[in-house]
């Protein structure tokens, strides 16, 4: 595990903030929290509400070797609703990896293989890759083996143009050794600032610590509606600006109403009026 002093040499690194001017986030939403989980009609109602961009769920496998996403005419569907709605499919989820952990199992490098592909035929740029539930990262030897897998599976996402996003439950600290010690372009943090909230870790620190290079996304979301909840969105936002980050930023925010629509749109609007929008 990388050292207390060297992630606080790594904050120390960042201490210094980027104007503000220089950071600008794009907002969008994982198809989920549209309740279109896999679904392109996702697209038009992004669009309706002023998303920038979606992140695409690839679904569970119900025969053990193939994903619902892996059906070209799915695919297609996916590709014209952007280009209708001109809404960008900029990520993708790979939700197997809830069944399968990549820290144990060995179906899980198959999975991100096809999640690659994917990715690269729907035109997204990244791949996220989770480690919840029971295929949480919480050991040395866990974390190790996730890292190792990433680090063979990297050119294979290099040679794509997809990025890998480690998103996790971890600590910023370990974070920063796995991207750190993969040391590749294409495998980076996906930060979750409600994850590293609940799990009692400094969200703001840990961003600055990671810095702009080490991360390709965020999500941003509470229990109940942003502002509302233990996360402390704005300092996130100035962590966020401080590095001085310009990419994605995923909604990935619940439905307190029960009507996911009304529910995202206020979301949105609470960071429409603490940021600038890209």
């Amino acid at each position: 595990m990388t050292s207390r002093r060297a992630f606080l040499a790594a904050i120390a690194s960042t201490a210094l903030p980027i104007p503000a001017a220089t950071s600008r986030l794009s907002i969008g939403v994982m198809d989920g929290v549209l309740r279109k989980r896999g679904n392109p009609e996702a697209a038009a109602i992004a669009k309706k509400l002023g998303l920038a961009s979606i992140q695409v769920t690839l679904g569970q496998s119900t025969d053990g070797r193939t994903l619902p996403l892996e059906d070209p005419a799915l695919q297609k569907a996916w590709r014209e609703a952007s280009r209708e709605h001109a809404i960008p499919l900029t990520s993708t989820y790979i939700d197997m990896l809830h069944t399968d952990c990549l820290k144990d199992n060995p179906n899980a490098p198959m999975w991100i293989r096809k999640g690659i592909g994917i990715t690269k035929e729907l035109g997204a740029s990244v791949l996220m890759l989770v480690f919840f539930g029971k295929c949480q990262v919480l050991q040395p030897a866990e974390l190790e083996r996730a890292i190792a897998l990433s680090k063979e599976l990297a050119p294979e996402a290099e040679k794509a143009g997809v990025i890998l996003g480690f998103e996790n439950t971890s600590s910023g600290k370990d974070n920063l050794h796995a991207v750190d010690k993969v040391a590749s372009k294409a495998f980076k943090m996906w930060y979750d600032i409600g994850n590293s909230t609940y799990n009692g870790f400094d969200v703001p620190t840990e961003i600055r610590a990671l810095g702009r290079d080490r991360i390709c996304a965020f999500h941003i979301k509470d229990k109940g509606y942003l502002g509302e909840g233990k996360v402390d969105v704005e300092a996130a936002l100035k962590a966020i600006d401080d590095i001085g980050f310009t990419g994605h930023a995923m909604l990935e925010t619940s439905s307190p109403s029960g009507d996911p629509e009304a529910d995202t749109r206020r979301n949105f609007e609470y960071l429409r009026k603490r940021m600038t929008l890209r």
